[in-house]
């Protein structure tokens, strides 16, 4: 009763083809930005938006990125790290090398720089595949931090190579405090998540997985694989290169090319894996269950140890982290290998029989 479909027809194709064509995913996805444009950015503190929030969504759309490549395309791919940081440098010298360019044109440019340099790793799934093809991009995760750290030009000569972003200025206001920060990226998340979510659904979607699904198929009834996994590399490093630039614009500040490390795309991966591999959804449930489990557990450990008399240090909890973290990944892959999207579908299909669940 609370989740029916029955009810609501539909009178033309447009009407069933529509982005959310059931009447309470509408209404939800309503609430929702409601809930995140207008009610968080009044009740929110200072460190929730700086700490939590703006993380959240950037590695959100880093997953999204990932999870086009990988779950909708069936491409494998380690170096999404990598292409954050070619993001985050190519929005950096953007703005330094071009007087007066808008930040959104450089946020738009370091993605398609990011993507030009998806298209150029991705050319071995031209004769690759599976392990071998994640091996091919874990090469780009240390190709391309090796070139940020020995090309000095990249970080306009900084000894170190770190870099300082600039100012946020849109239309001669400067996004400067963490609520701004906020709803800047929120903003352009929303928008690409939701391009994504009807570019998956096209024609281009459809294709990606049916190569994903069986190549030498969709190869004999026409699709072409060279264009069309070249393109998932570029739409999915574009997405990254634009979760690089606020990275490194809107949420620490400074980078440098360590901080893009292989451990950052093993987190996107793990982010894709628990939330739900081909799907949007899961790209943002997997992002708020990792980066929300180490607080819970910095929280809930130490009071757990207060309880039972047990001494718990900091390097305790860090070890108990990556236990869950494995045993998690563990779980996931075996019991539920579509992740929390899979688990919230099976949800709505029981609130459809509500209240006669099966």
């Amino acid at each position: 009763m609370i989740y029916r479909e029955a009810g609501q027809f539909k009178t033309s194709y447009a009407a069933d083809q529509q982005l959310f064509p059931i009447r309470q995913d509408r209404i939800s996805v309503l609430i929702l930005l409601v809930v995140a444009f207008l009610v968080i950015p009044g009740v929110a503190g200072e460190y929730w938006f700086s700490a939590i929030l703006i993380p959240f969504l950037i590695f959100a759309l880093a997953a999204l990125g990932l999870n086009i490549l990988t779950g909708y395309a069936g491409q494998l791919s380690l170096g999404s790290a990598a292409f954050m940081a070619v993001g985050a440098y190519a929005a950096y010298n953007f703005q330094l090398r071009i007087e007066g360019i808008p930040i959104l044109i450089s946020f738009v440019c370091a993605g398609l720089t990011a993507a030009g340099v998806g298209i150029l790793f991705g050319l071995p799934s031209l004769w690759i595949k599976g392990f071998y093809l994640a091996v091919a991009t874990l090469a780009a995760q240390f190709f391309i931090v090796w070139c940020l750290t020995k090309f000095p030009w990249f970080s306009n000569y900084s000894s170190s190579g770190v870099i300082s972003a600039q100012k946020v200025v849109i239309f001669g206001h400067e996004f400067a405090s963490p609520r701004e920060k906020y709803l800047l990226v929120l903003t352009l998340v929303a928008v690409m998540a939701l391009a994504a979510k009807n570019m998956v659904r096209s024609s281009t979607g459809r294709t990606w997985m049916a190569v994903r699904d069986m190549d030498v198929a969709a190869e004999v009834i026409g699709i072409r694989l060279m264009p069309t996994k070249l393109l998932a590399f570029a739409v999915s490093s574009f997405y990254c290169g634009v979760a690089g630039a606020l990275y490194a614009f809107c949420y620490l500040g400074s980078v440098e090319p360590d901080g893009f490390s292989l451990d950052m795309s093993f987190r996107v991966l793990f982010m894709i894996i628990i939330g739900g591999v081909g799907s949007i959804l899961g790209s943002f449930l997997g992002a708020a269950f990792i980066l929300l489990l180490p607080i819970f557990l910095d929280i809930a450990l130490p009071w757990a140890a207060g309880l039972l008399g047990l001494p718990f240090s900091s390097a305790t909890v860090s070890h108990i982290q990556i236990l869950v973290f494995g045993a998690l990944i563990m779980f996931f892959l075996i019991v539920e290998p579509h992740g929390l999207a899979r688990l919230w579908q099976i949800g709505k299909e029981k609130l459809r029989l509500w209240p006669f669940p099966h």
